[in-house]
């Protein structure tokens, strides 16, 4: 009797499935076809991301090589192109940022201009905005005032900024070379406090409270 009915219930089953299959068989196939269609778009991006970035390594290492060889301005047209071309994001940072640093060997004035354009980009990561911020503050600190300087290289003197090291180095050198005695303390005791500061930076902002001290011993 068992047989019976199982042989009744996989008959019943049956039935039901090519009913199911006659109503909605259309459905399903579309379903399958997409879902394999949507592995297969997902697997081809990947890989055209892959060729992309592999693309753009290699743009970024023959620029990278142009500016080695002692030539800034063919660096700076091929770090250009990069930055114009690639479709992978941290390279086009990258390039921008080392075109503004091959720039900075044969036009100071441009390459800040770019360093400035990064960091004011808000389309750009943080830590790209400041290292280009930066950056620019090392050109600017024998020229620029030391308001101005102040006014870029603060904000990222706090004490867990990723360049704090550099911006307070600069805001005392800057604060120095415009006769700011306090400004210089300031900026030179912070840097030399930090426990994670570089020590050839300690040394030279050091040599800053030095000279401070001796100014105002005579």
């Amino acid at each position: 009797m068992s047989d019976i009915f199982r042989e009744v219930d996989e008959e019943v089953r049956r039935e039901r499935l090519q009913q199911i299959w006659k109503r909605h068989g259309g459905l399903i196939i579309a379903i399958c076809v997409l879902v394999v269609a949507g592995v297969a778009g997902w697997r081809g991006w990947q890989w055209y991301e892959a060729k992309q970035a592999a693309t753009a390594s290699v743009a970024f290492d023959a620029a990278a090589r142009l500016a080695q060889d002692g030539k800034p301005a063919e660096a700076s047209a091929a770090f250009a192109k990069l930055a114009a071309d690639a479709t992978v994001p941290a390279y086009r940072n990258l390039a921008r940022l080392r075109e503004a640093e091959a720039q900075a060997a044969t036009d100071p004035k441009a390459a800040i201009a770019a360093f400035q354009a990064i960091a004011g980009d808000s389309a750009n990561p943080p830590l790209f905005r400041e290292a280009a911020t930066v950056r620019a503050g090392l050109l600017m600190v024998d020229t620029a005032p030391y308001a101005d300087l102040q006014a870029r290289l603060e904000p990222l003197a706090r004490p867990d900024g990723a360049f704090r090291h550099t911006a307070r180095e600069l805001l005392a050198l800057s604060a120095w070379k415009a006769g700011d005695a306090a400004a210089t303390r300031r900026w030179a005791e912070a840097a030399a406090a930090d426990p994670d500061a570089p020590a050839g930076m300690k040394a030279r902002v050091e040599m800053l409270l030095a000279l401070i001290g001796e100014s105002a011993k005579s």
